[in-house]
């Protein structure tokens, strides 16, 4: 069984930043590609970053450059560094996995940028 926990949400001034951590329990994280998914209001959710197990990385144009996502398999966790956030980035954030055949995601964290 796998979960996930995020914290490190918040309220932030634009140009702010913000960094959120995801702990994973269960065998898969060191072997199992890491995402960072967000979902505003009145959205459908989308992928912000992702990190395979060898540390390829890849975004959503909407943050290269502004986010970093990295992992530490030894902690079992996750991170998303996000700076020059802007309001559009407002959302609740989630971690993310796939270990066959299932789908893995947190409950969420809250992150709210005011302009």
């Amino acid at each position: 069984q796998v979960q996930l926990v995020e914290s490190g949400g918040g309220l932030v001034q634009a140009g702010g930043s913000l960094r959120l951590s995801c702990a994973a329990s269960g065998r898969i994280f060191s072997t199992s590609t890491m995402d960072w998914y967000r979902q505003a209001p009145g959205k459908q959710r989308e992928l912000v970053a992702g990190i395979t197990s060898g540390g390829f990385t890849n975004y959503a144009d909407s943050v290269k450059g502004r986010f970093t996502i990295s992992r530490d398999n030894a902690k079992n966790t996750l991170s998303l560094q996000m700076d020059s956030l802007k309001p559009e980035d407002t959302a609740v954030y989630y971690c993310h996995t796939f270990s066959w055949p299932s789908n893995y995601w947190g409950q969420g964290t809250q992150v709210t940028v005011s302009s």
